[in-house]
C-alpha cells in the first residue's frame, strides 16, 4: 500500500495535526528522522497477508494490507491522564478520516483494527492505531494487466481462432458396426 495518499488524506482531513503528518516504512527509522511538533502523526507500513486461493484454474487471492498511524503527544502530566483523553478524541478524528475511505481504486474501504500503547515517558506518549484495507490479487477483467505469473503466461498464448468438431453420436448407431454406439461414423461436423 502506498503511504503518500494516506499522509495527504490525513493532512487534509485531520485538523488537529494540520501538516504534522509524515510517513515511513518502519517506526525505528521514522522516530530517528522525523521531528515534527506535537501532536504529530506518522503513517507506517506494518504488514500484509494473503488469503487462500479462491479459484480452481487460476490464482485469485484477497490481500489485506495493514498500516499504523502512530500518534505522538505531549504527556501533559506524569500519569498520562490528559494524553489519554486527547487520544480518545484523536481516535475519533482518525476514524472520521480513514474508516470507509478507499486509498486507491483497487482497495476496499479501510477498516479499523486496534490501538496499543507503544511508549510513554514524562515527556511523551506514543500510541499506535492499526488500520487495514483489502484488495484482490489476480485480475477480474480480461483487459487488465497481468498480476500473477499464470496470467502473464496466458497473455503470451496465441489468440483462440476456432475449433472443428466431428461428432459421432451414440444414437442412431449402425447395428452392423457396433451396438450401442458410437459406431465410428461422423453424423455431424461443425
Amino acid at each position: 500500500m502506498k503511504l503518500n495518499p494516506i499522509v495527504a488524506h490525513l493532512r487534509a482531513t485531520c485538523p488537529t495535526f494540520a501538516t504534522r503528518v509524515s510517513g515511513g516504512i518502519d517506526w525505528d527509522a521514522v522516530v530517528e528522522s522525523a521531528k515534527l511538533a506535537l501532536p504529530a502523526a506518522y503513517v507506517i507500513a506494518s504488514a500484509d497477508a494473503g488469503g487462500p486461493n479462491k479459484s480452481q484454474n487460476s490464482v485469485i487471492q484477497d490481500i489485506t494490507d495493514q498500516f499504523a498511524v502512530v500518534i505522538v503527544l505531549d504527556a501533559g502530566d506524569e500519569r498520562g491522564q490528559e494524553a489519554n483523553d486527547q487520544l480518545h478524541d484523536l481516535r475519533a478524528e482518525l476514524w472520521r478520516s480513514l474508516v470507509g475511505w478507499c486509498p486507491a481504486p483497487e482497495y476496499e474501504p479501510i477498516e479499523y483494527g486496534k490501538g496499543a500503547l507503544l511508549h510513554t515517558s514524562r515527556a511523551r506518549v506514543v500510541y499506535q492505531f492499526l488500520f487495514t484495507a483489502e484488495f484482490q490479487l489476480g485480475r477480474s477483467r480480461h483487459d487488465a494487466p497481468a498480476e500473477t505469473w499464470h496470467e502473464l503466461e496466458l497473455d503470451g498464448l496465441p489468440a483462440f481462432t476456432g475449433a472443428t468438431f466431428n461428432m459421432d453420436c451414440v444414437d442412431p448407431a449402425d447395428p452392423n458396426l457396433q451396438r450401442p454406439g458410437p459406431d465410428g461414423r461422423i453424423e455431424a461436423k461443425f
